[in-house]
């Protein structure tokens, strides 16, 4: 008996009590946090192909316009670039989403013939394009789900192209991507002489300075060279486009509204929990328990409901991202690796989520007389 009333001891025993809701809870929790790992290490993983590709190809900063309603730039500006001291190649670029088959959509890339992101390509079959010229080339994941070869056809928004080569990517965004000349590109996409970003490759930086101090002095220099434009690393632009923005948002936004469920879920359970223990809570406080001591007990348990839906989450998420790992569609975007610092999200999420599920119900409790609650029936 002494034993549980012992603080853990007597919180421990209230969620044994009613097994079934607290397995319950325990699950719409762990649905919660297993929804924001999967959908965050997605966007992650996104993210991270992004970066590959800047990595792969050399790209030290991408040069954006710098205002915020314009995002496009005139394709003069690469011209530009190439006379500032410390930038050694400039490549004008378009990207862009395009419908290929009502099943089918891909990214397509618009690059000059001479340019230095096809380092990072390597060419299965065929050959490079040639400026103005209707030509493509598909990378080899859209190649084969598009079923096709070199000297094939392919049709883009009412404009035939011929495929000229088959080529392998650094990153699974340009492996299930089309690349074609930035001038086709450009009428396709109504940007006659305009282009979406200009990559470029810094010279190698001066003896005595370290990396981050070359970027940060190349991007001022940069700047001040061009005014109106923003250079911007490769690390950050990874993180800093449309489409990544995109996936970060949708992960955020469900994964906000899967753990708003499971808060409820939570809050509910400790509401029947105080409602259902109201005497023994009478009890307690006339055998000494402060307002305060019943207020932590009543939070702790529920923060315990979260940080157990936090760790089944985690174990949800994990297991998500091995199917997706095991699938041919999927397989080359994602690992079955959790990184700290989202299992450290997700577990602060986790204890979070108890903390504003209890605080109602533990309000409620520590407001409970000890008279008024050993009348309760």
């Amino acid at each position: 008996m002494v034993d549980s009333l012992t603080f853990t001891g007597y919180m421990l025993k209230n969620l044994r009590r009613r097994r079934l809701r607290t397995l319950l809870t325990l699950s719409g929790i762990g649905m919660a946090v297993g929804a924001f790992v999967g959908l965050v290490g997605f966007s992650s993983a996104f993210e991270q192909q992004w970066l590959r590709i800047y990595s792969g190809s050399g790209t030290d900063m991408a040069v954006i316009q710098g205002t915020f309603l314009n995002t496009s730039m005139s394709e003069s500006v690469a011209a530009k670039l190439r006379n500032v001291p410390v930038v050694a190649q400039a490549s004008p670029t378009i990207f862009n989403l395009m419908d290929l088959t009502p099943d089918i959509n891909a990214l397509v890339y618009g690059w000059k013939g001479d340019a230095f992101q096809f380092d990072s390509l390597q060419i299965l079959a065929g050959r490079r394009f040639r400026d103005g010229k209707p030509e493509v080339m598909l990378g080899d994941q859209l190649a084969q789900d598009l079923k096709k070869n070199p000297g094939d056809n392919l049709d883009l928004q009412g404009t035939r192209f011929k495929v000229t080569a088959i080529y392998h990517g650094a990153s699974t965004l340009e492996a299930a991507a089309i690349i074609m000349p930035l001038d086709q590109l450009q009428q396709l996409s109504g940007m006659d002489g305009k282009v979406s970003t200009i990559d470029v490759r810094l010279r190698p930086a001066p003896a005595g300075e370290s990396p981050e101090q070359y970027l940060k002095h190349a991007q001022t220099e940069i700047e001040a060279a061009l005014p109106g434009v923003r250079a911007v690393p490769a690390a950050e632009r990874a993180s800093d486009n449309q489409f990544v923005k995109l996936a970060q948002a949708s992960a955020w936004g469900t994964s906000l509204l899967a753990l708003l469920i499971g808060i409820l879920g939570i809050a509910n359970t400790m509401a029947m929990s105080v409602f259902e223990r109201t005497q023994e809570i009478g009890i307690l406080r006339a055998l000494g328990w402060t307002r305060w001591q019943v207020l932590a007990h009543v939070e702790i348990e529920a923060v315990t409901l979260g940080v157990g839906g936090g760790l089944l989450g985690i174990a949800l998420g994990w297991c998500g991202l091995r199917v997706l790992a095991a699938m041919p569609e999927t397989a080359s975007f994602f690992t079955a690796s959790l990184h700290w610092s989202l299992l450290a999200q997700a577990m602060g999420i986790a204890m979070l989520a108890g903390v504003i599920a209890g605080a109602l119900p533990a309000w409620r409790a520590g407001r409970l007389s000890p008279v008024d609650a050993l009348r309760h029936d």
